[in-house]
């Protein structure tokens, strides 16, 4: 039972004792993974967020940037933005890098590398503003009940969610997948869309509704393909070596060719190929290839 002090207006809540409990497993977990004398900082989630939202910012200015920018003020926004936005990406890919070579503090081929990387990333910017644009036009496309393409840009969850994607898969290929992987459960959190940095998405990609999609590491997306909700690429099995071990990084999950179409709760795994210009429709079970043009659906006994 609690003691309440009147003189203090404090419960004792035995804080002491639960700190030094939670103390000694902290430093037991970080003994047995060798961490004790240099426990390596993560990359932040809420400095990445804030990121995110800057980029998005620099990326669709008028839309998603400061409210009343004048044509003369964008090129300045975008500019000073994005110097700010690689400075404060950079920490957060140094402290990747850092926390996978298990150092503490700068070292300078960490940070040499974390530079590159932003550098490299800054660079495709233009590239990831492009596939966007197909992105917004092919929901816009796809929709009757959109009535612009900025509506479709500033409310649809599965912009939000590409758009995350786009910049996480870029982070990913440059070597960064701790701080990509960061960015897509950022999104997966918002939206309900669950796409892992890894998998490649060609343009034009469309996901209608969204909440339960989820799209594994090694799918492989054509171009205008549009799928909906609680759709799910993913693996068949997981397989392990001989000690038990999953064993990971091998493709285990679906490609998509150009112009498919999947429809709502369609379940389809492992490393199979869904042909160009087939429909899939709702709540099918697929583990097999299909040719193109197919029309798979579920078969009612």
């Amino acid at each position: 039972m609690n003691e309440y002090h009147p003189q203090n207006g404090h419960y004792n809540w035995g804080i002491d004792g639960i700190v030094a409990e939670l103390r000694d497993l902290r430093l037991h977990s970080l003994e047995a993974r060798s961490l004790l004398n240099r426990p390596p900082k993560l990359p932040s989630r809420k400095e990445l967020q804030l990121i995110l939202e800057g980029l998005g910012g620099v990326l669709f200015p008028n839309r998603l940037g400061l409210p009343d920018l004048n044509d003369e003020g964008i090129d300045f926004y975008v500019g000073h933005t994005l110097e700010n936005l690689l400075r404060k990406l950079y920490k957060q890919i140094n402290r990747e890098l850092q926390f996978v070579s298990g150092l503490q503090g700068v070292d300078d081929q960490d940070h040499e590398q974390a530079i590159h990387i932003a550098r490299q990333f800054a660079a495709q910017l233009p590239l990831i503003r492009k596939l966007l644009d197909t992105d917004i036009q092919a929901a816009f496309e796809g929709d009757p009940a959109a009535r612009s393409s900025d509506e479709v840009l500033v409310c649809y969850p599965g912009i939000t969610a590409i758009i995350h994607h786009r910049l996480a898969h870029v982070l990913y290929e440059l070597g960064a997948p701790l701080v990509a992987r960061i960015i897509s459960e950022i999104a997966h959190s918002a939206t309900g869309i669950d796409i892992h940095p890894g998998a490649q998405i060609d343009a034009s990609f469309f996901i209608d509704h969204g909440t339960g999609v989820v799209i594994g590491e090694t799918a492989i997306i054509g171009k205008r393909v549009r799928v909906y909700q609680a759709v799910t690429l993913g693996a068949k099995r997981f397989e392990k070596d001989s000690n038990g071990i999953l064993v990971k990084g091998h493709a285990r999950h679906p490609i998509v060719e150009d112009d498919v179409v999947i429809y709502a709760g369609a379940t389809i795994l492992g490393r199979i190929t869904i042909g160009q210009g087939t429909t899939v429709g709702g709540n099918v079970w697929l583990t097999h290839s299909v040719p193109p043009n197919s029309n798979i659906i579920q078969v009612h006994a």
